[in-house]
């Protein structure tokens, strides 16, 4: 599965280049893979009763004038030739390669609570400055973490999560008790 959706994206990243239309491939390509993500749509996307026709119909309903005409003839080839199943990681791939290209990484952060835009704003500094690169951020909540960040970037894990520093002292508490 993983070797068509290379292919699919190396198609799409060559297509890019050639037509000089890389950021506009990576903006559109997110906004596809986010919308297209949704665990409804890919049920609708995979039903073996619903037609390439109308397929089509739907990509086009949703996406005509919205994207590069090549990224709509990739979804049209997608439902004709009924790989669905390639369509996201195809998508993840062209975005993988197209920031590579671009200097890219997007980083991946978790806390217990939303960050407001100057928090979020020194972090993607912080980030970029450390890994001397352009820094997408991608943020989502989760109140078990308890407060503090886990952040991964370009093959970095940072973890100084309250709930890693509580599970630290318990670690550190029940050796000491051992010696």
């Amino acid at each position: 599965m993983e070797r068509l959706s290379i292919l699919y994206a190396s198609a799409l990243y060559d297509l890019a280049v050639k037509k000089d239309a890389t950021k506009v491939f990576l903006e559109q390509a997110i906004m596809i893979r986010d919308s297209l993500s949704d665990g409804d749509c890919q049920k609708v996307l995979a039903h073996p009763q619903i037609s390439a026709a109308q397929k089509h119909e739907f990509f086009s309903t949703a996406f005509s004038g919205k994207i590069h005409e090549d990224l709509l003839g990739f979804l049209f080839l997608v439902a004709d030739k009924n790989r669905e199943a390639y369509l996201l990681s195809a998508l993840a791939a062209l975005i993988d390669m197209i920031e590579q290209s671009m200097n890219i990484v997007t980083a991946r952060v978790l806390s217990a609570a939303e960050y407001d835009d100057n928090k979020a704003d020194t972090l993607k500094k912080m980030l970029s400055k450390k890994l001397n690169k352009d820094v997408r951020l991608l943020l989502s909540v989760d109140p078990s973490v308890i407060g503090g960040p886990y952040i991964y970037a370009d093959g970095y894990y940072i973890d100084w999560t309250v709930k890693k520093k509580l599970r630290d002292l318990a670690a550190n508490m029940k050796e000491g008790c051992t010696q």
